[in-house]
């Protein structure tokens, strides 16, 4: 299979220190932009009770699960707050122009 960057969203549809979700027919994602600017994309759903990340809160680089709250770093996918223990995939993100794209592998 070859690389394939995928287009989310606009950049305007996400607001500083926000999250959106975006769909594919076989996927589920989290757009998040940070309040520098940067954007990650990442598995939409948590890994730890399976609710939308989307429905979270961007706090720094963290996101927290609206289910549990738990928090993963959107950069690294990382767990840094409990009860998630397992990491999140994040996508390699660039903004191409004005839309946010992320590499599916």
């Amino acid at each position: 299979m070859s690389d394939e960057w995928i287009v989310a969203c606009d950049v305007a549809a996400v607001a500083a220190n926000d999250v959106v979700r975006f769909d594919s027919p076989d996927a589920t994602f989290a757009v998040i932009k940070l309040s520098d600017g940067r954007c990650s994309v990442i598995d939409g759903l948590c890994t730890h009770g399976k609710a939308h990340l989307a429905d979270g809160f961007v706090d720094g680089t963290t996101i927290e699960c609206p289910k549990h709250n738990g928090r993963f770093n959107v950069l690294t996918g990382e767990p840094v707050a409990s009860p998630v223990r397992v990491a999140t995939t994040v996508y390699e993100t660039r903004i191409n122009g004005d839309k946010i794209e992320f590499l599916k592998r």
